[in-house]
C-alpha cells in the first residue's frame, strides 16, 4: 500500500482504513506502506506487521525514470514501530551506483538500530523492459541486494526462479506488479514461486484492486502458509 506516494488515490486504497481492514481480515501477515498511512492509521496497523517505504520515486506528474531518493530516517521508522524499512535499487539502470549505494548506507543505520531491510531489487528499474527481467538479471540484482546486507529480497518473478531463490542466502519474495489478467493467473505465479523456494509475496494492486480483497488475501495466505494448490486457492475467492 505505497503506490499513493506516487500514483495519488488509485482504486482500491481511496480509503487506506477501508483497505487495511480488508487485507488484516484476509490474513495479510504485514502491510508495505508509506510514513503517511502508518501515522494515520497506526491503531489499525498495530495487529499487523509494518514495513515503512522509506524511499520514494517521482509522482505520476514527473519524469519516468529509475531514480529514487531517501525519504524518511530509521529513528522515524522506529517511532511508528515499524518491523523493517524496504529501500529500492535498480541495478543496470543509469541509476545504478546511486540506488545501490543508498541501499548500502540504509542497511549499514538501520542494522546499527536492529531494524531489518527489505530491498527491493528491480534490474533497469520500475519501468524496466523485458529485456531487464530475464533469469540471469534478477538472479543477479537479487545475490546483489543479500551480499549488501538486506535481510530480506522483494523482487519480479521469472520462469525458472530456482536459480534465483538458490543463489540467494536470504528469503526472497516476489512482487505483484500492475494488475493484470484474472486472480487464477496471480495465483498461479505465486504458487510456482512457492514451489521454487520463494518465501512469500509482496503484492499490491492485484489484492486491494481485486474484486474483494479479503478474500484475495485469504487465498494468497493459503498458498504462502498451507501450500494450498492452485485450485484450492481459487475456491477461497468464491
Amino acid at each position: 500500500m505505497d503506490h499513493g506516494a506516487i500514483s495519488g488515490p488509485l482504486r482500491g486504497i481511496e480509503n487506506p482504513s477501508d483497505t487495511i481492514a480488508r487485507v488484516i481480515a484476509g490474513g495479510a501477515d504485514a502491510i508495505l506502506t508509506t510514513y503517511g498511512v502508518a501515522r494515520v492509521f497506526a491503531r489499525q496497523l498495530a495487529h499487523v506487521g509494518l514495513i515503512l517505504r522509506a524511499d520514494g520515486g517521482r509522482t505520476d506528474l514527473g519524469r519516468k525514470d529509475a531514480s529514487a531518493a531517501m525519504h524518511f530516517s530509521v529513528k522515524a521508522a522506529l517511532r511508528l514501530g515499524a518491523d523493517a524499512i524496504a529501500i529500492s535499487a535498480f541495478p543496470g539502470s543509469t541509476d545504478e551506483v546511486r540506488s545501490l549505494e543508498a541501499l548500502a548506507r540504509a542497511v549499514e543505520v538501520a542494522h546499527g538500530w536492529g531494524m531489518p531491510v527489505m530491498a527491493e531489487m528491480v534490474p533497469g528499474g520500475f519501468d524496466s523492459g523485458p529485456e531487464f527481467r530475464t533469469l540471469d538479471s534478477i538472479a543477479l540484482a537479487v545475490r546483489v541486494g543479500g551480499e549488501l546486507g538486506a535481510d530480506l529480497i522483494k523482487c519480479p518473478y521469472v520462469d525458472g526462479f530456482e536459480r534465483v531463490t538458490r543463489g540467494s542466502f536470504v528469503p526472497v519474495v516476489i512482487l505483484g506488479g500492475a494488475k493484470a489478467g484474472a486472480e487464477r493467473d496471480m495465483l498461479t505465479k505465486i504458487k510456482a514461486a512457492i514451489d521454487a523456494g520463494g518465501a512469500g509475496v509482496a503484492i499490491g494492486r492485484h489484492i486491494w484492486q481485486a474484486p474483494n480483497p479479503a478474500k484475495m488475501t485469504a487465498a494468497v495466505a493459503a498458498i504462502v502458509h498451507r501450500n494450498a494448490s492452485v485450485e484450492e486457492a481459487v475456491q477461497l475467492l468464491d
